[in-house]
């Protein structure tokens, strides 16, 4: 039986303008030549992978520069296929929803950054360990903050999160059933509604929340929950579609992300990436309010 034929690779420049070349072109084959290269001998020599583009510090589009994407999930998986020679290409979607689509249908292999859901487990495969325990939490506005001992204090509250944000199987089925929590298209859009008194709460990765805080500069006007922790784990996940989900790619993951996990490297590249993220956006003198929405 003939090998698939190696593909072209695209420059990371070119990664960057692909969600502009897509929509013109309307070409879903540009992105069925993206996917991963097999060697004569069926072993896998590359892999493209992607993620959620507006994920700062754990993955994000870097606004200069080549990278197409950054940050703690790009690297953790770039390190953990290091030592199998399998080399990694990293493609800009330019949306979350339109990255994970990529990655189920095969036309992108490996998703950097991915929760745990029951519908997803019939499209990739999660490789174990984690890239990291996310924590969430709850923002309020300064001097806002309502009386919270559990889930149930959020009842009759007014809520947002992230479209597409998982916080685990046991709080995304209660917020479903008992709590009106309103699914918004970023971050920053859900945290200029909360300062404009449009809601009393958002829901959104710790990390996450505290990095657009400091790029909107209003880390002093928003305060957390006490007590209000979730934690969910973040995972790399493998299309089933992809020419390349093997044991071996599965296995060299596996092992990398483990060695790393030892190492405590989350940790090291959490610390990273967050002042790398923050650095553009940290005024050298006070700066004012950002106004909020209209």
């Amino acid at each position: 039986m003939p090998q698939p034929s190696a593909r072209p690779c695209l420059s990371l420049r070119a990664h960057a303008v692909l969600p502009r070349l897509l929509r013109r072109l309307g070409a879903v084959s540009l992105l069925l030549g993206a996917a991963g290269v097999m060697a004569a001998d069926n072993v896998c020599e590359r892999v493209v992978i992607t993620g959620n583009p507006d994920y700062p510090p754990i993955i994000w589009a870097p606004e200069q520069g080549d990278q197409a994407l950054t940050g703690v999930a790009v690297e953790m998986l770039q390190s953990a296929l290091a030592e199998s020679n399998i080399g990694v290409e990293v493609l800009n979607l330019g949306t979350r929803a339109k990255a994970l689509e990529a990655v189920e249908r095969g036309q992108v292999d490996i998703m950097a950054g991915l929760f745990m859901a029951r519908e997803r487990l019939s499209s990739v495969d999660y490789v174990y360990p984690p890239i990291m325990e996310v924590p969430s939490v709850f923002f309020v506005r300064r001097g806002a903050a309502f009386p919270y001992t559990g889930w149930q204090d959020l009842r009759g509250k007014r809520g947002a999160a992230q479209e597409g944000s998982r916080f685990g199987l046991s709080f995304d089925t209660y917020a479903q059933d008992n709590l009106e929590l309103q699914r918004v298209a970023t971050g920053e859009e859900a945290l200029r509604k909360l300062l404009a008194g449009k809601l009393d709460y958002v829901v959104l990765e710790r990390y996450q929340g505290l990095a657009l805080a400091q790029q909107m500069r209003v880390d002093e006007q928003l305060d957390t929950l006490e007590g209000s922790f979730i934690n969910a784990p973040l995972y790399v996940a493998i299309s089933h579609n992809s020419v390349c989900n093997s044991p071996e790619l599965r296995a060299a993951l596996a092992l990398g992300m483990q060695e790393m996990a030892q190492r405590g490297e989350s940790r090291r590249l959490l610390d990273k990436y967050r002042n790398l993220w923050a650095a553009p956006f940290m005024p050298a003198v006070e700066s004012a309010e950002i106004p909020l929405e209209e």
